[in-house]
């Protein structure tokens, strides 16, 4: 049975945007139940690889609550955070407050991301903006992934670094076997605790399913002329960082 949530082709983006809206509020405490908190240190390690500079321009594409924008900008010159759910946006921008007045953020040490809600597929940014562009959980809710790369690729200067961090599929059929279980019966079951819904959880299973996952991406990735195409499996593969760079 196709899960309430996803639905493929033109109503895709409503569908996910409703889905987000609903869970926005709880999101985080959803990531760290489902992930046992590894997802703070999955986004981490997206910032290793990613190498941000004081100098840097950044764009956090799908950036959700916040979390992934909020660490390039302890690192970067200017960040951008993008998302086409306002909800998630207004729980972000609220986070990103919470957190200056608690820690006493210096500016001069810090930037503030800017927030701006807009369509990963028609990104409203000049060609060769950013030094960096990242995303997190974020392709795999595209409706068309192909388009969606092609628009980081536009929007990265040359020289710029591309890294997607989403749910992978493992290539070893026993794990991978273990690992849907756990996404088709833990995972909903902390949906319909915290979201009243089963389905809003049930969601990643489906989407994982009709995703290509890092193999798929990264030969999407070369297929654009991005270079120094890269995986890096995290847990044999249940997660995954997608890694490229703009050579033009």
């Amino acid at each position: 049975m196709t899960n309430e949530y996803y639905e493929p082709g033109e109503l895709r983006t409503a569908r996910v945007k409703d889905l987000f809206t609903r869970i926005a509020s709880r999101y985080d405490l959803i990531n760290d139940l489902q992930s046992f908190g590894l997802h703070r240190r999955w986004k981490r390690r997206v910032m290793s690889l990613a190498r941000p500079d004081h100098n840097d321009t950044a764009l956090d594409l799908c950036c959700g609550t916040g979390d992934l924008a909020l660490l390039l900008a302890s690192r970067c010159g200017r960040v951008v955070a993008l998302d086409f759910t306002e909800r998630m946006l207004e729980v972000a921008l609220k986070r990103a407050e919470v957190m200056s007045s608690v820690s006493g953020v210096d500016d001069t040490k810090h930037c503030v991301p800017q927030y701006v809600q807009g369509d990963a597929l028609q990104l409203p940014f000049p060609n060769q903006t950013f030094d960096l562009v990242t995303v997190a959980y974020g392709l795999r809710n595209l409706a068309d992934l192909k388009a969606g790369l092609s628009e980081m690729r536009r929007v990265t200067k040359p020289g710029g670094r591309i890294l997607a961090l989403d749910f992978g599929k493992p290539d070893n059929s026993v794990w991978r076997s273990l690992y849907f279980t756990y996404l088709r019966v833990f995972v909903p079951v902390l949906g319909r605790i915290f979201c009243g819904s089963a389905s809003a959880y049930g969601y990643i299973l489906e989407s994982l399913k009709h995703y290509p996952a890092q193999r798929g991406v990264a030969a999407q990735m070369k297929e654009l002329g991005l270079s120094n195409v890269r995986i890096i499996n995290l847990m044999g593969g249940v997660m995954s960082i997608n890694y490229a760079e703009n050579r033009v």
